[in-house]
């Protein structure tokens, strides 16, 4: 499987990302995606080969592997790997469309195109509540499907046409076992990493709501206190010192045709 244009995707929304958000991608580029490709894919490689059971009744290694492995543990990380890195798409997406309308108007319409602001907050939101609900969904899928995380050295079993209960062997339990607690353990890490980037996205932007409702409140209030001064200013009148000042001024006036 050629895994360049999940690569791509990945470095294409590292510029739009946040700080916890360039963690969550270089712990899915190098402890993930990078380990599936150079080792794991090596561990599970002919598994069902490898799955012996101590029987030669035709078809009952083929029913019992089915059985324990309905689907492949390695296609299993493989499609998990897609399924979270691709709502991740979405940004990319949104801030083609921003780049787009741009050069349909011939004019800046945003600071940047890849600004954390407006709808594409939203959508950056939207990425981080469907990758995290991947990553729950994956991880209660593989305990369910394979009865927990680890590999047992043999399984019983009795489904036909096995002629009685056999017993079946799996290849490298113990490396697989290793692999798959690596996988789960840098899924949690994803997933802490997720909320970590939800609830920091959020606080920012009440902090930013507060802030600009607190502004503009401040602002009204020295507005009221200033209409309120020019208010008293008109019900009293004029202060008694300008009155005084006005008065000596018409004396003056007044007395002057005299004089002459």
């Amino acid at each position: 499987m050629s895994w360049m244009f999940l690569r791509d995707l990945l470095s294409g929304v590292n510029k739009y990302s946040t700080g916890i958000g360039r963690i969550w991608l270089a712990v899915v580029f190098i402890f993930r995606l990078l380990v599936y490709i150079v080792a794991a894919e090596h561990v599970w490689k002919d598994e069902q080969k490898e799955f012996e059971c101590n029987t030669r009744q035709p078809g009952c290694e083929d029913v019992c592997f089915d059985y324990f492995f309905p689907v492949s543990q390695v296609r299993l990380w493989a499609l998990q790997l897609i399924m979270v890195s691709t709502p991740s798409l979405l940004v990319v997406l949104h801030v083609a469309y921003r780049e787009g309308r741009e050069k349909k108007h011939r004019k800046k319409l945003y600071d940047s195109p890849g600004t954390m602001d407006g709808g594409l907050w939203y959508t950056y939101l939207i990425s981080l509540i469907v990758k995290t609900g991947f990553e729950i969904g994956f991880l209660v899928l593989f305990y369910m499907l394979y009865k927990g995380f680890s590999i047992p050295y043999i399984m019983k079993c009795d489904l036909k046409p096995c002629p009685n209960t056999v017993d079946c062997f799996i290849s490298k339990p113990t490396e697989k076992t290793i692999f798959i607690f690596f996988l789960v353990i840098t899924s949690c890490l994803c997933i802490v990493l997720n909320f970590t980037e939800l609830s920091f996205l959020v606080l920012k932007c009440f902090i930013k709501c507060y802030l600009q409702k607190y502004s503009k409140k401040l602002k009204s209030s020295v507005c009221e206190c200033h209409n309120l001064r020019y208010v008293k200013y008109g019900e009293i009148g004029v202060p008694p010192l300008l009155q005084n000042h006005d008065e000596g001024l018409g004396i003056g006036t007044l007395q002057q045709p005299e004089a002459k």
